[in-house]
């Protein structure tokens, strides 16, 4: 069932429940766990190793160039004629990695992956900012869509009025009967409009419905919303916000590359066990020999490397990455520019509502006067029935711009104040 709700109620529902905003939120914790990685990096590495197999212990001497095919046989060469004879051979082992210092290139990282996380979230307002504009959007045209309903109902019940008095015209023999058909007509086509409206009205729920759920609005605007004190496009803006950080994450990767051209030293402790059923002279005892780990070694030591190669690799990556800044900054001055002009049409569109919304009661009330004094002169014969019917719609719709004209300015407000970026002081003005 439809609920009645208000206008910030739809709007907090919107941006706590709707679909587009979660992927967003999820795009942060996303992002958070980033942040956990990279900073997991500077705990050192540490792998463990088991393994037995049942192999021959043919040895070749010569290089062989790495690959994954051919296992590798430490050891002399044993004597000729082992064939295919195979052993037990067993491993355990346990070796510790840990790179202790690293130039802050870890420390980039962590601050490229923290630089994503505010993006994220930057995306996220935006996120919000576009879901609630949307809502309350939505909002005001299910509202709009109500008034025009009630104006409507209003004109068929005008309409039954003036039927009332042509019929009695006409059973007085003062009206032809046509001025009764008539009229009878201008009920139905008051009351196909009533229809035409109720379909645009069940229209509008079902696009407020997107966002709320079933509801039908609460509010009902009746007057202008206060004046607000003009304010400019400010640099919190969400849009702006994620415009501003998508340039941030550029240039902590840029970070990342200008610590990579660095050496690295990598600290390592190494103890291991082996195992193998053969000797280096050559017997083969068989039976369990070689099942367990009898031959122990330990080291501890250090490795520096260093990308020698990888600068003119590493400065073309940076370069990229420059041309990616200009490209956002370019992005940036024109989000700047169009967000100005935006303010200024949005700006334009409140006064000019507020100045259609000050004309429309005066249309209303001078049509319903005419409307009273040519239905009295028709009932005294002297008007016709087509000034009656001409008057009444004329009515109709001056009351159905009167109220779309409130809206409209209520519209023209929220969009200022998404182009503002801040839906706050909007919401706060509504009744």
């Amino acid at each position: 069932m439809a609920q009645e709700i208000s206008l910030p109620e739809a709007v907090k529902h919107a941006t706590a429940k709707y679909p587009s905003v979660q992927i967003s939120l999820d795009q942060v914790s996303e992002a958070a766990a980033g942040i956990n990685i990279a900073r997991l990096a500077y705990l050192p590495r540490a792998e463990m190793l088991g393994q037995i197999n049942r192999a021959t212990a043919n040895n070749v001497f010569g290089m062989l160039l790495p690959q994954t095919v051919v296992s590798p046989i430490s050891g002399p060469l044993l004597p000729t004629g082992a064939g295919f004879s195979n052993v037990w051979g067993t491993a355990v082992g346990l070796m510790i990695n840990w790179e202790p210092f690293d130039f802050g290139r870890r420390q980039a990282e962590v601050s490229s992956a923290a630089s994503s996380k505010l993006r994220a979230e930057t995306g996220v307002a935006r996120t919000q900012l576009e879901v609630a504009t949307a809502t309350a959007d939505a909002y005001l045209t299910a509202l709009a869509a109500q008034q025009t309903v009630l104006s409507a109902q209003a004109a068929v019940t005008r309409s039954q009025e003036l039927v009332r008095l042509t019929e009695a015209l006409v059973k007085s023999e003062l009206r032809p009967g046509a001025d009764l058909s008539r009229m009878q007509s201008e009920v139905l086509l008051a009351e196909a409009q009533v229809v035409r409206a109720e379909q645009s009205a069940s229209t509008a729920r079902a696009s407020l419905a997107q966002f709320t759920g079933p509801a039908t609005p609460k509010n009902t605007f009746t007057s202008l919303p206060p004046v607000a004190p003009p304010t400019g496009i400010a640099a919190t803006h969400p849009h702006v916000r994620e415009q501003q950080a998508a340039i941030d994450e550029i240039k902590s990767r840029q970070a990342i590359i200008d610590k990579s051209w660095y050496p690295r030293l990598n600290t390592q402790a190494n103890v291991f066990g082996r195992g193998s059923g053969t000797n280096l002279n050559g017997p083969y005892p068989g039976g369990a020999n070689g099942l367990g780990p009898t031959v122990g070694n330990w080291a501890i030591g250090a490795t520096v490397t260093f990308p020698l190669l990888e600068y003119k690799t590493l400065r073309a990556r940076r370069q990229l990455e420059d041309q990616r800044i200009g490209r956002e900054s370019s992005r940036m001055a024109l989000l700047e520019r169009e967000l100005a002009a935006a303010l200024e049409r949005a700006r334009i569109a409140v006064a000019g509502a507020r100045s259609l919304a000050r004309i429309t009661p005066q249309q209303v009330a001078l049509l319903k006067l005419t409307l009273e004094q040519i239905t009295a002169r028709y009932r005294a014969g002297l008007a016709n029935l087509t000034e009656v019917t001409d008057s009444q719609r004329l009515l109709t719709q001056a009351e159905i711009d009167h109220s779309l004209a409130i809206l409209n300015v209520w519209r023209s407000e929220l969009a200022l104040a998404a182009t503002q970026g801040d839906l706050t002081p909007f919401l706060s003005k509504v009744p």
